[in-house]
């Protein structure tokens, strides 16, 4: 009697095995009927369809899958299906988590309907998955250009204003200021100078994504990027101790001007000191 429950068993199995990959081969063949036809709507659906049955053929149907993506897109997008579009890549990227062609779509996208914030993580992210990618990096550049305001590169350039900056930040430092918090960090210059300094914990804070990601790789290239917690956070949003474990002695900032990225200074200054900083005995 076992060996007769076993045997059921097995061919049970063996049945639903057969019955998925039979399932699996009439979809593919719809998929290349529907995309002979320029029905990518549907097309998309059966790729999707196999993808989750037999995610073995990932690799086999990668570009056929793209190409009907895009061209699924392009149409949904023509049509102002905008949510329709991002649920496709979604959909896609889970499927493709590290797909650097998907996510730089994804990222001119965003970038065509004014999502430029980010547009630029999805071009960062084609661009770490493959720093070869010659699209993906030209998209990136040129995201960056808009959001990445031109005064930002002459005050890191501006060898006087930095001095000043490491000083100030040096006579804190050594006066007792040992945890430190950037306000709307940029490249992360000032939480640098105050590592440098000695301070022992170091936070920064940046709201624009693409700033972030700067940051992020600045800090990185400085072999820093233990030493200094970057937060992708309005100051405002910060809380003790889910972000940072306790209230800090300096706060630092150059939020010159705050209206592309939308960070107050005078809020995020009086936050910081009601909040954040330690208060004065």
């Amino acid at each position: 009697m076992p060996n007769s429950n076993a045997r059921l068993h097995s061919n049970h199995r063996g049945g639903r095995e057969a019955s998925r990959r039979e399932l699996v081969s009439r979809s593919l063949q719809s998929a290349q009927h529907c995309l002979e036809n320029q029905d990518f709507g549907t097309a998309y659906a059966h790729y999707l369809l196999v993808l989750n049955l037999a995610p073995e053929l990932k690799t086999t149907v990668k570009e056929t899958f793209q190409f009907t993506l895009f061209k699924w897109a392009e149409e949904l997008d023509s049509l102002a299906r905008i949510q329709d579009l991002f649920n496709c890549y979604e959909q896609a990227l889970e499927l493709y988590p590290n797909d650097e062609v998907i996510c730089n779509s994804m990222g001119e996208h965003l970038f065509r309907m004014g999502f430029r914030d980010e547009a630029a993580g999805y071009f960062h992210k084609a661009v770490k998955l493959n720093p070869d990618f010659a699209d993906a990096k030209e998209n990136f550049y040129r995201v960056a250009n808009w959001l990445v305001e031109r005064w930002h590169f002459i005050m890191l350039n501006d060898a006087r204003r930095n001095l000043t900056y490491l000083k100030a930040i040096e006579n804190a430092v050594h006066s007792g200021s040992k945890s430190v918090l950037d306000i709307g960090t940029g490249t992360g210059i000032l939480s640098m100078f105050a590592k440098k300094a000695g301070a022992s914990f170091v936070y920064a804070c940046e709201l624009s994504k693409t700033m972030y990601e700067l940051a992020r790789d600045v800090v990185a290239a400085n072999n820093m990027e233990r030493e200094i917690k970057l937060l992708h956070l309005k100051s405002l949003d910060i809380e003790i101790p889910k972000h940072i474990p306790e209230r800090v002695s300096l706060v630092v900032t150059e939020t010159v001007d705050a209206g592309l990225f939308g960070e107050g200074i005078v809020e995020s200054l009086i936050h910081a000191w009601e909040h954040l900083l330690l208060q004065p005995k």
